[in-house]
């Protein structure tokens, strides 16, 4: 009766009786297991190297400056618009605004010496200490402004302004100077090239402080930094003019967001859907092979499956035991091709430089995954199984 206890396979059980037949055909079982394994493997890496070159890649989009926006007045109006000189406090206080700095062309110029002309095409900005960190600003040589330096006549050169003024390095024990507005400034500094911000690479950059004091600069900024959270860059642009200029906001141009931000949108939705693609082919067709020996089994098995019906064994029980088998089969398989799987993904992404990237949730997803494959295609054999009645079962010559 179907509420007979003794009628019931407990788990142990059901587990066993579905390793029965991986036991007694260990060949057949190792070379369907070895589809799933190399399906699920499959899924790994071309889950795991497109991940590690995505995640190389959008570290150098990175850099790039994605959430990036540059901010300053409209220019050739009569009078000429200024920022106002709280422009750099107020921007801080929009919400995803993770970062600003700002520069300002102080309009003085540079030379090498006092008895030289001034160079050509090389701006002097005031700047401030926290630029660097908002422009991901590296050194060549030195050290840039800092809370210190910036209220002394220290100056830090870009790296076509040190090309051109003749100065490749710098050294404590050999201070180099420059001579700005008729004022020796010394050389603490050299800039290496500034993707975010090419401007700078032609000029050369003193102390917001000490701009204030020896080059009689007002404290107004020409532009400023705005890094953003990337997913609210578009509304920080939107808000940006209003905040900096509330007076006049149509006074205020900001840039449009970094070609980066869009590039590394569409780098994740490509990969994400190559992602998918791959590996529900891969499943498939281990899948198939798995569906493939269960057929063949139930076949093969056709008296083993009318002596047990002749012993009492339901109709769910045999339905059971080969779900059983070929769950297993494919968990089997999962596990050898995961750590297959993960092992290529490493090796090739090391070869190539890339940080590997095997996502922490891919055992689990390639397990239950395994387990879905192995119901799926077990179901038909089992209910094919199910189905036999022991006579006809035992009939079979």
């Amino acid at each position: 009766m179907a509420g007979d206890p003794r009628s019931r396979v407990r788990p142990y059980d059901l587990l066993a009786l579905g390793l029965v037949g991986i036991r007694t055909r260990r060949l057949r079982a190792a070379l369907s297991a070895l589809g799933i394994a190399i399906g699920i493997a499959t899924m790994v890496v071309v889950t795991g190297v497109p991940a590690s070159s995505q995640k190389a890649l959008l570290a150098e989009l990175a850099r790039l400056g994605p959430g990036l926006l540059h901010a300053n007045a409209v220019p050739d109006q009569h009078p000429p618009v200024r920022l106002p000189a709280e422009s750099v406090a107020v921007t801080t206080r929009i919400p995803p605004v993770t970062a600003v700095s700002a520069v300002a062309n102080t309009h003085r110029t540079v030379s090498r010496h006092e008895r030289t002309d001034a160079a050509v095409g090389i701006a002097v900005l005031a700047g401030r200490p926290d630029l660097a960190h908002t422009l991901d600003v590296r050194m060549r040589a030195g050290r840039f402004l800092d809370a210190v330096t910036e209220r002394f006549p220290a100056v830090v050169l870009g790296a076509e302004a040190a090309q051109d003024l003749g100065i490749v390095d710098v050294a404590a024990s050999a201070p180099v100077q420059a001579v700005i507005d008729g004022r020796r400034f010394t050389v603490i500094g050299v800039l290496q090239p500034v993707p975010l911000a090419p401007e700078l690479d032609r000029a050369v950059v003193v102390g917001w402080d000490a701009a204030v004091r020896w080059l009689r600069f007002d404290g107004h900024p020409t532009v400023l930094y705005v890094q953003a959270d990337e997913a609210a860059v578009e509304q920080v642009r939107a808000v940006l003019p209003a905040t900096v200029y509330p007076e006049s906001p149509g006074m205020v141009q900001v840039s449009r967001p970094s070609d980066a931000l869009a590039a590394k949108r569409s780098t994740e939705a490509t990969f994400s859907a190559l992602f998918l693609g791959l590996a529900g082919v891969a499943l498939l067709v281990g899948g198939i092979g798995v569906a493939n020996t269960m057929v063949i089994s139930v076949l093969e098995r056709r008296r083993e499956i009318g002596l047990r019906r002749a012993l009492g064994a339901t109709r769910g029980h045999i339905c059971l035991q080969f779900l059983a088998e070929s769950v297993a089969l494919s968990v089997l398989g999962a596990v050898v091709g995961t750590a297959a799987g993960a092992a290529a993904t490493v090796a090739y992404a090391i070869h190539h430089g890339w940080p590997p990237v095997v996502p922490p949730t891919l055992v689990a997803a390639a397990v239950g995954g395994a387990v879905l494959v192995g119901v799926v295609s077990g179901a038909y054999p089992a209910i094919r199984a199910a189905r036999l009645s022991p006579t006809e079962a035992l009939a079979v010559g």
